[in-house]
């Protein structure tokens, strides 16, 4: 077991994490939120420190991430648990197998593994992934230390809930150089029935990532009957546009997964539609993601429409992206080789 960081030990044993926005208080002999930080004898553990279900070599596209080191790859890890319970989680079988006391699985790996194993598969980064890494900080962070070090990275693929304690740590030491966050809804209810959390630490975190030096980009996705009126849409788009319009957003296509089992998938018009009010709404970037027949995955001159990173799915077809518009002169917003 690891101690954990970011608690303020209590009267009778008790602790209060501050990992994240649930701020839990946690009895001795229990566990958070995350089913993955337990409280023994007055002190909060980390139980899944270093002990990783998941490693992977990933196109960075799938983060998704299309503006931060396009056409590389990153090495993808993971732990068990999360900070949610969505209803409509993807790798349920992971994230939520720890909560109520279940066994906490995984393999421990010495962080210095992990940046060895990066460089050795031509990683341009290393992704903490799959669940909501801000479970598993403590190892993410002493992993990012030694990441740094060698040039690599680090990349965070984040449902937006960690604090402000865990954003100040990350960003002020450069520990974070890109994320993906989940804006799940625009909706408080979606968040409290279907995520079990609160959308508006979720949207302070978004504005805050917007002006820090970590490069943002944002994911929806839509499912049917449950986030994807085209009010809620636009309230999303209009929310993104609002902080800035450089912010590239991809809208995602659902599939049935966990317990929503008896939703439909993301109908195609849906998701064209969707990217059609993204771009009205003033946003350079809309990309339409997990249904690659749908062309929309190119990033183009938002004011000439040339067209410089060509995709197909995750595969990068084309880069001839520098930053600019090689015809007008237009700043494309990114971090590019």
């Amino acid at each position: 077991m690891y101690e954990a960081s970011l608690y303020k030990k209590l009267k009778n044993e008790k602790v209060k994490c501050s990992l994240c926005n649930h701020f839990c208080l946690i009895d001795d002999g229990k566990r958070g939120a995350c089913g993955v930080r337990e409280n023994i004898n007055g002190k909060l553990f980390s139980l899944n420190y270093g002990k990783l279900v998941a490693l992977h070599v990933d196109p960075i596209e799938k983060k998704p991430l299309f503006h931060f080191l396009p056409g590389s790859r990153a090495y993808s890890i993971s732990t068990v648990g999360c900070n949610f319970g969505c209803l409509f989680c993807q790798n349920w079988d992971i994230s939520q197998s720890p909560k109520g006391g279940g066994f906490v699985d995984g393999e421990f790996i010495e962080p210095k593994e992990i940046v060895r194993l990066a460089k050795e598969n031509d990683c341009k980064s290393i992704a903490y992934t799959y669940v909501e890494p801000t479970i598993f900080y403590e190892y993410a962070r002493d992993v990012s230390v030694l990441a740094k070090k060698a040039g690599i990275k680090n990349v965070w693929v984040s449902n937006g809930y960690m604090s402000q304690d865990v954003l100040d740590d990350l960003i002020g030491n450069e520990l974070m150089d890109a994320i993906n966050v989940d804006l799940k809804s625009f909706s408080a209810k979606f968040y409290l029935t279907k995520c079990k959390a609160k959308i508006d630490p979720v949207k302070r975190n978004i504005k805050f990532l917007a002006k820090s030096s970590v490069w943002l980009e944002v994911t929806t996705l839509l499912i049917p009957d449950a986030n994807d009126s085209e009010s809620e849409i636009r309230s999303c788009a209009d929310f993104l546009a609002g902080i800035s319009k450089d912010i590239p957003w991809h809208v995602s296509a659902f599939y049935p997964a966990y317990k929503m089992l008896n939703s439909d998938p993301t109908p195609p018009d849906k998701l064209m539609k969707a990217r059609d009010i993204g771009l009205n709404s003033g946003l350079k970037y809309v990309y339409i993601g997990n249904l690659p027949c749908l062309n929309a995955e190119d990033t183009s001159c938002p004011k000439c429409g040339e067209i410089f990173i060509k995709r197909s799915g995750y595969d990068v077809l084309k880069n001839d992206n520098c930053g600019k518009c090689r015809i007008c002169g237009e700043i494309i917003k990114g971090f590019f080789d």
